[in-house]
């Protein structure tokens, strides 16, 4: 005689209409990379648009083009990611401020 396995339970459900608030976000990563990408093309036109003797007068050090568009390019990535991220806090608290109320069906499983 072969022993007959026990019959599963279904497990209780509990289903439970909720009322939300949905805020709209800006996604930061966005503006800290188009941030960082407009300071990239900044450094480049000012490594162009400044042309210098070629020597520092402090150091007696004669840099080139792609030492001084390195230099540069530190500086306003820093600089662009920061005035992206400035932005993107703006953005929040003027177009997130509005929330939406949304109805949703939540379901639970117990065990």
């Amino acid at each position: 005689m072969a022993e007959q396995p026990a019959p599963e339970r279904p497990s209780p459900v509990r289903d439970d209409i909720e009322t939300v608030s949905v805020r709209r976000a800006p996604k930061y990563g966005v503006f800290l990379a188009a941030g960082a990408f407009i300071g990239i093309l900044v450094a480049l036109v000012l490594t162009f648009a400044i042309q210098g003797s070629g020597m520092s007068p402090y150091t007696q050090v004669v840099y080139s083009e792609l030492q001084v568009f390195g230099f540069t390019a530190l500086i306003c990535i820093v600089v662009g990611c920061t005035v992206g991220a400035v932005v993107a806090l703006i953005f929040e608290r003027t177009v997130g401020s509005r929330t939406r109320q949304v109805i949703v069906d939540h379901e639970r499983h117990g065990a």
